[in-house]
């Protein structure tokens, strides 16, 4: 009897384990790939029309409400923004992520942040700064060595990481921990996240008040920047139909109140107050969404007369709105002169190649979060995401900041971090060009068609620096010159140790090429000469000095260059 019973009680367990199995099972929901792409592309539409309309505007009105006729009328040009920073410093963190996957650590999102060569300004500035000391993050952006951890920086930055997240809370939030911490610190990280979130959720959640309350879920609640959050919802809900008593709420609170802004750029509240605390700006963008009712228009007015940072906070708004709408239903007047060819600065990306990288960093997303992709009847590929409990970062409040992580960049990290400083030669010559760009294709001369006993060629930084090897690359050579000749010897390194004070040779390029005024020898456009210093040097300036070669015209003579670099050595954990 038993042993006859036997195989129903193994079905009825499997039947039971299969049963709770598929129970345990996420909920998935499905997201149509060419849906996905509409609104991926409505999202960088919606930024670029956001900053386009916003930038007339930008800290003119501080402290105050732009009045309506003040408002510049839309233009359609204004939708080419590729030469805006509000688009590009987002494209470096794409990048590392197109690069190294999204895997990569961040140590390696600090380098290439480091590496970037636009300019910054607050958070980005001193983040970034501190990373080409040495100060590896997440130490870049705590408040002991980033004065500016609650500014808007990562929050203005933060868009692609919702883009790239459909659905999917977590990832916002781990994107947000890794870039968000290069340059931010508390409520300046956690605000990247929230706005990741919206546009997360933004594939599929149209209504704002149901976006917004989605990606508060996202950050910690006792934070303050969810604490603002909270208010706009509830003033919103008391008064529905007076934006401008909400502002006023605002401004009492985020702005007036020292408890609620830092006033690192100036003392809290009153009318042309400066104020780039993540906070008060924040609350801006959802004024655009709250109150603009879904009308692309209204948003990005309401969000910019607002004023402070009245191009970002817009910018952000229409993001996440036209998320909503899709590519597909923006008014036309946003996008009949926009131009896909045109790539944005410092950067190898046009809005095409953008949108290409997003839908496989999304791919990658949906599968790496446990999802699938199949194809429905009618072998359209769909993602199938499943549906995440968010799972907010640990609280960490500027205002009280936990410790450092003690965390410096090695040697050999050090190595891949370019160092940037203003550049500056003997003779100005006759090439546009750039010694500091990271890029061995573009060189300047200093020829003048005159002849020169010496010429060189410098770096000044603004920061002492210290130094381990100093790279030379060669621009080019012509048949009247553009090298060095080292009849008489190499071309010597010097430093300068403090400002103003005397150059110091450090040594010569003992890998450059013989050469003689007539001839360059093999020397090869780009190649590459170093000097490796016999111990570490403090500087505030490097320069390559040589004497200058004629080729054919000895009446004249000139050299060229394609970088002048150096490699630093790490920051030491007392050093300021």
């Amino acid at each position: 009897m038993l042993t006859k019973t036997r195989p129903l009680c193994v079905c009825l367990v499997l039947a039971l384990v299969a049963g709770r199995v598929g129970a345990e099972a996420p909920a998935l929901r499905r997201l149509p790939l060419n849906t996905y792409r509409d609104k991926m592309q409505g999202a960088w539409l919606g930024q670029m029309a956001g900053v386009g309309w916003g930038a007339p505007t930008e800290f003119k009105v501080r402290g105050a409400i732009i009045p309506a006729e003040q408002m510049p009328a839309w233009l359609p040009a204004m939708i080419n923004q590729h030469g805006n920073d509000d688009c590009y410093v987002e494209m470096t963190f794409l990048k590392t992520l197109e690069d190294h996957g999204l895997d990569v650590g961040l140590r390696q999102a600090g380098i290439d942040f480091a590496n970037s060569t636009y300019r910054l300004w607050h958070a980005n500035q001193f983040g970034r700064e501190n990373l080409r000391q040495g100060i590896a993050p997440p130490d870049s952006g705590h408040p002991q060595f980033n004065a500016h951890a609650d500014d808007i920086d990562y929050q203005i930055e933060s868009d692609f990481a919702g883009i790239i997240s459909p659905g999917l809370p977590n990832q916002a939030i781990a994107l947000g921990r890794l870039f968000g911490h290069l340059m931010n610190y508390g409520d300046g990280v956690y605000a990247g996240q929230f706005v990741a979130a919206m546009y997360g959720e933004a594939f599929f959640e149209a209504n704002a008040v149901r976006l917004i309350e989605s990606a508060l879920r996202c950050i910690p609640a006792q934070s303050q920047y969810a604490e603002m959050v909270r208010d706009l919802l509830q003033w919103r809900q008391a008064h529905p139909d007076d934006w401008q008593h909400t502002w006023r709420l605002i401004e009492d609170k985020y702005h007036q109140d020292p408890k609620y802004t830092h006033g690192l750029c100036s003392k809290p509240g009153g009318e042309k107050a400066y104020s780039i605390d993540v906070k008060l700006n924040g609350a801006y963008i959802l004024m655009g969404l709250l109150y603009g009712a879904g009308d692309p228009d209204q948003t990005i007015t309401i969000a910019c007369r607002c004023g402070q940072d009245s191009d970002c906070n817009p910018s952000n708004a229409a993001g996440i709105l036209f998320t909503t709408l899709g590519a597909a239903k923006i008014p036309p007047k946003f996008t009949q002169e926009l131009d896909l060819r045109r790539k944005f600065s410092h950067t190898q990306y046009t809005l095409p190649k953008v949108y290409e990288v997003c839908e496989e960093l999304a791919r990658q997303a949906v599968l790496r979060a446990g999802g699938r992709i199949e194809k429905d009847a009618a072998g359209a590929e769909v993602l199938l995401i499943p549906v995440e409990t968010p799972q907010p970062s640990a609280l960490e409040q500027s205002s009280v900041p936990g410790p450092i992580a003690d965390s410096r960049f090695t040697r050999a990290e050090m190595a891949q971090i370019k160092l940037f400083g203003q550049e500056s030669r003997s003779r100005r010559g006759n090439r546009s060009g750039s010694i500091n760009d990271g890029d061995v294709s573009t060189f300047v001369v200093t020829f003048d068609g005159q002849r020169a006993e010496q010429d060189w060629y410098a770096l000044t930084f603004n920061v002492p620096v210290t130094v381990l090897r100093v790279r030379f690359a060669h621009g080019a050579a012509f048949h009247n010159g553009g090298w060095f000749d080292t009849s008489a010897g190499r071309p010597l390194v010097q430093v300068q140790r403090v400002a103003g004070g005397p150059w110091e040779t450090a040594g010569e390029l003992d890998s450059y090429p013989a050469t003689t005024a007539a001839t360059p020898s093999d020397l090869k456009p780009g190649q590459i000469s170093t000097l490796w210093l016999a111990q570490p040097i403090q500087v505030v300036a490097v320069r390559v000095v040589g004497v200058p070669a004629s080729g054919d015209n000895p009446q004249q003579a000139f050299s060229s260059c394609a970088e002048l670099g150096v490699d630093m050595a790490p920051k030491a954990h007392n050093e300021p």
